[in-house]
């Protein structure tokens, strides 16, 4: 085990831009590691490599870590763990069990006894001195003397070996994947492949198969093109029993690892999913350099091949990570800008662009390499997942990606119109899992409102939420929850439609999905309005279900003061189950719990479209504001989260998603004061340019782009073209919004630039030179054309709001006699 390591994080000299390089201000360590030093467990899940934005390849390293009890490899990077291969794929930011890690490489200084090529305990290396890793290059440094330096493009990479005196091979394992130290249900499974190597060995070809995973996918199959710069002095082809238990396939069971066969240039698994590679070898004996280049292709390996040659042109890896660095610069960084001279707050500057560069390395534009229907759309997979990116990342996509976003709708909706249901999770290529409610509803309502269109099928769009909304997905037992699919749609439709909640006796997660898909039925009345008038009144009925799971005398259990009012669970024949129960506690918080990730406490202010009745729920303006209050307090969790929840005691978990928007609910109470008090005080105790820079799971960038709206003073609220107002962190904000126009933000009178307690409290605001008396705004006033939003803060936490409070466009009022169907209208109910 290697000792603790600090990474080195190094900015690019030598490179001329036209514009600022914000790269440098980039930390690809941040959430590479927890609460516990060298571990992984509990921090972001990171991928720390080489990779462009939105990209298929992110090649880095597959580490093993030697604490199996806390194991998380789910980036491949780890801090400390041992080096089993480079390989080309990866996911970021994900917990559950790992995905990719595939088409790989080893460096290898011998092959002799102990070493055995099919058993990677035998030759997998520590790592001596420090990481150094910056925006699309990483280094480390292994214990065989072997230093490995790499560098992605789209769907090609590069990988440099500096070898020290002595043998020098190159492993190429078909069979490698990612593993789930522990085991489990759903590890992937490598289920066959195929490698040629060319006649003067500098060349192989081949693809591999691969199942299971975090989604409990199908399996898929990626096709490689490697090319080695140097020729090797000697190139094997080798095969071996597959000794990995895989359901229905042959393996060496319960047998040690045999010994591969090796010989010849060609070698094909066959029926028995033997597992594949080749070994290459050169002769010199000092130190020298050896130069790979590798393309992956969901379609052919000549398109593989193409993509080699195509995006990796040269030996040169500085030519790589220039490339990467310049698409980073032009298409991302340079969307936000910021004050980057000698006064800037340096941390502030770490956290916006390394915020903004981990928001970026998922999902993956696959356009041109979907493999299972012919279509002219965009095809992306790697949503990982849309029950984490729906609360507020997919609202920065549209901001300042919006031709990258329209392609990701439009991609939603073909795999609809193949698949039968949109996503909310997906990789390689299959659909899963379904955390909540069908989140992709939110993703497509939040651009309707605010106007995107472009090449969008609006006609298509609604249909897939529909079928959502009204077809129950076909269960597929999962281990995860077997009451009801987990691959797709909404699996509690049973309940759904008939009661109009979901029920503890005959559903998994009853507290969480009810809330989500009554925020799932809103965004459909929105889409509504304009595709098909006649449902709104449906939808928006529906979307007060979480109403029928509110019981009004329950009350806190251990707290000061007492609350009274919670969603509580519910049977099927209308009873609830309130008999020792405590809303603070979930279980364990998982599938089959009643609520998912978070507390039916925290679920209680999860109603973003209708906050009017959470209010009233919650005993009125000062009630809510009491509540409010005392989830931030210190030593208020009673439940135990696990890594969803390391480092965290509040009731108040800004490390999962369902609690994003809680620190901004003030706003709805005009003190808008205490959103920036509460929301900038969890940015500055969870945020830090540290290994340890995020409060878990970094869930595809979602915990980053909770961020980012911080730092920006504002802060969507999904499938509405609502924002609130909260406070700036940098004094010019420049945003590219809806492809070339600009939102200006600034802001003078306090040291809001500064991580400090003072200076940031809104005194007033201009919003294009008008006087605003509002603690929000909507989408049209400056996100369409550009604009600008003037901030005067001050030390003096101030009411300066007058206005009218954000909106509740889902406000509902249910009768108390309420009989809920699955009608259009429903007579004891009133929509305003």
């Amino acid at each position: 085990m290697a000792s603790k390591r600090l990474p080195i994080v190094l900015a690019l000299f030598g490179l001329v831009y036209c514009q600022t390089d914000y790269s440098q201000y980039v930390n690809p360590f941040i959430g590479s590691e927890g609460p516990f030093p060298g571990q992984a467990f509990g921090g972001g899940d990171i991928f720390v490599g080489g990779a462009v934005p939105f990209g298929v390849v992110k090649v880095g390293i597959d580490t093993y870590e030697a604490n199996r009890s806390i194991s998380t490899l789910n980036g491949g990077y780890t801090p400390n763990g041992n080096v089993t291969a480079i390989s080309m794929m990866h996911e970021s930011g994900t917990g559950g069990f790992p995905k990719y890690g595939i088409v790989s490489q080893m460096p290898l200084t011998t092959v002799a006894a102990p070493v055995n090529i099919l058993d990677n305990t035998t030759y997998w290396q520590s790592r001596v001195g420090n990481d150094t890793a910056r925006v699309g290059y990483f280094k480390t440094s292994l214990a065989n003397g072997v230093d490995v330096e790499l560098s992605g493009a789209r769907h090609a990479g590069m990988i440099q070996y500096s070898f020290p005196s002595g043998e020098k091979h190159v492993l190429v394992d078909v069979s490698h994947y990612l593993p789930d130290e522990n085991g489990g249900y759903s590890v992937q499974n490598y289920q066959g492949g195929e490698i040629q190597v060319a006649e003067n060995g500098n060349a192989y070809t081949g693809y591999g198969t691969y199942g299971g995973g975090w989604n409990e996918g199908a399996p898929f199959t990626i096709y490689f093109c490697g090319e080695f710069e140097t020729a090797p002095d000697q190139a094997q082809a080798f095969h071996g029993r597959n000794t990995d238990p895989v359901a229905r396939y042959h393996s060496y069971s319960n047998e040690p690892i045999p010994q591969a066969t090796v010989g010849g240039n060609n070698r094909t698994a066959g029926p028995l999913n033997d597992r594949v590679g080749a070994l290459f070898s050169w002769n010199s004996s000092g130190a020298s350099v050896v130069r790979s280049r590798v393309g992956i292709s969901f379609i052919s390996v000549d398109k593989a091949c193409s993509f080699k040659d195509s995006e990796i042109s040269l030996w040169n890896l500085n030519d790589t990570v220039s490339a990467a660095v310049t698409e980073w610069n032009s298409d991302v960084f340079s969307k936000i800008q910021v004050d980057t001279g000698d006064s800037a707050n340096q941390t502030n500057l770490i956290l916006l662009y390394s915020s903004l560069y981990f928001m970026h390395l998922m999902p993956s534009d696959r356009t041109g390499e979907n493999p299972l229907w012919e279509s002219a759309e965009p095809y992306w997979d790697d949503f990982y997942t849309l029950w984490d990116t729906f609360r507020n990342t997919v609202c920065l996509y549209l901001l300042i990606q919006p031709e990258a976003y329209e392609g990701q709708i439009r991609a939603l909706i073909d795999i609809w119109r193949y698949e039968g249901y949109m996503p909310d999770g997906r990789s390689g290529n299959y659909n899963g899992l379904v955390q909540g409610g069908s989140n992709a509803d939110n993703v497509l309502a939040d651009a309707y409102v605010k106007g995107l269109r472009g090449a969008i099928n609006w006609n298509d769009g609604y249909a897939a939420m529909v079928k959502d909304a009204e077809v129950l997905p076909y269960n597929t037992y999962s281990f995860d929850d077997p009451t009801g699919s987990v691959k797709e749609g909404r699996g509690a439709l049973y309940d759904w439609l008939p009661l109009g909640y979901v029920s503890l006796d005959r559903s998994g997660r009853c507290i969480s999905r009810t809330v989500e898909y009554a925020l799932n039925d809103f965004a459909l009345s929105q889409v509504a309005k304009g595709e098909a008038p006649g449902d709104v009144q449906k939808y928006l009925t529906r979307s007060a279900g979480w109403q029928l799971s509110w019981k009004h005398d329950v009350q806190s259990v251990n707290t000061t003061p007492v609350f009274t009012g919670f969603l509580t669970p519910k049977y099927s024949n209308g009873s609830f189950d309130d008999a020792g129960y405590n809303p603070a506690l979930c279980g364990e918080c998982e599938w089959s719990a009643i609520s998912y990730e978070a507390t039916p406490f925290e679920y209680s202010f999860v109603i973003p479209h209708d906050a009017q009745t959470l209010i009233e729920f919650m005993g009125g303006s000062s009630g809510f504001e009491s509540r409010l209050d005392y989830i931030f307090q210190p030593n208020t969790s009673q439940q135990n989260l696990g890594a969803n929840g390391a480092g965290i005691n509040t009731l108040m978990n800004i490390g999962n998603e369902p609690d994003f928007a809680t620190p901004y609910l003030y706003n709805y109470i005009n003190k808008q004061w205490k959103s920036v008090n509460q929301s900038r005080a969890l940015a500055n105790q969870f945020f830090h340019n540290a290994n340890y820079g995020v409060p878990g799971n970094s869930d595809a960038g979602a915990l980053n782009s909770w961020l980012i709206w911080q730092m920006l003073g504002i802060y969507p609220i999904v499938t509405q073209p609502v924002y609130l107002i909260e406070s700036p962190w940098f004094s010019d904000i420049n945003v590219t919004v809806n492809y070339n126009h600009t939102l200006r933000i600034t802001a003078t009178g306090g040291d809001n630039a500064s991580l400090g307690q003072q200076g940031y409290y809104v005194q007033s605001v201009k919003i294009n030179d008008q006087q605003w008396d509002k603690n929000w705004f909507e989408h049209d006033d400056i996100m369409v054309s550009g604009g600008t939003i003037e901030f005067v803060l001050g030390s003096k936490a101030t009411v300066w709001e007058t206005g009218d409070v954000p909106p509740s466009p889902g406000h509902v009022v249910l009768g108390g006699n309420t009989t809920y169907l699955n009608t259009t209208t429903t007579t004891n109910s009133t929509a305003r």
